[in-house]
């Protein structure tokens, strides 16, 4: 039950992290908005809680001693999996923190053109706090407050993953995978040759009399049409 938990927990953060790696892509670009940055903050938030309930899970497994041979293999498997996604996670966030640090979302513009609007103090107070600048302050604060919480939760990371080498010791090129490189590959390249040569078994050889014959048909049957043109033109 342990082992299959981890592998639904591990699937839930493979995706979590996938769905934040593609976020990240659109950030300063015309896509980028307070919305996508909010959608990074619970997505990447979600990922790092799925990372402390695997964590928790895999290293009690591993440090258990009566475990069978079988079972270390494969919760050492999970245990190489689970690094390798929080080292994506972590170059994620790390690219993040570099691109929203670089196209803040309310960047402070001066105006270029001077209108010669003036007005008294109590009008500049009022136009200062109108709803639109409460609203694009609110705005500001949650870019400058995210970029540092984004900035914790990437040492937290961090701090996670050597927590976890020094807890548990499993050198990544031990770990014996279940297949070959390129498996996958290779089967799905099997399945279209046995669907060609299904194919071929259905339909059978090519006669070369038949095809010949057919050719030359088609051949008279428009040579027929293009007299029957000529005739009618010249009537």
């Amino acid at each position: 039950m342990a082992r299959e938990e981890c592998k639904a927990l591990l699937d839930a953060l493979n995706k979590t992290t996938a769905c934040y790696h593609h976020l990240v892509l659109t950030v300063g670009g015309s896509a980028d908005s307070q919305n996508l940055r909010e959608e990074l903050q619970k997505t990447r938030q979600k990922a790092q809680e799925l990372a402390v309930a695997i964590r928790a899970q895999l290293t009690a497994a591993l440090r258990d001693r009566g475990l069978g041979a079988e079972e270390r293999a494969e919760f050492e498997r999970l245990w190489v999996a689970f690094s390798g996604c929080l080292d994506l996670l972590e170059a994620d966030m790390r690219r993040a923190l570099a691109l929203g640090t670089a196209f803040p979302l309310h960047a402070p513009r001066r105006p270029l053109v001077r209108t010669g609007v003036a007005g008294g103090s109590a009008g500049v107070a009022a136009r200062a706090l109108s709803a639109r600048s409460l609203r694009h302050e609110a705005e500001r604060d949650f870019d400058v407050d995210d970029l540092r919480e984004l900035e914790r939760e990437i040492l937290q990371v961090s701090e996670m993953v050597n927590d976890m080498e020094m807890k548990v010791n499993v050198p990544r090129w031990t770990v014996q995978a279940r297949q070959t490189a390129g498996a996958e590959l290779l089967s799905s390249v099997g399945a279209s040759s046995v669907g060609v040569v299904s194919v071929q078994e259905r339909t059978g050889p090519c006669d070369v009399s038949k095809a010949l014959a057919a050719t030359v048909f088609s051949a008279v049957l428009l040579a027929a049409v293009a007299l029957a043109i000529c005739v009618a033109k010249l009537s």
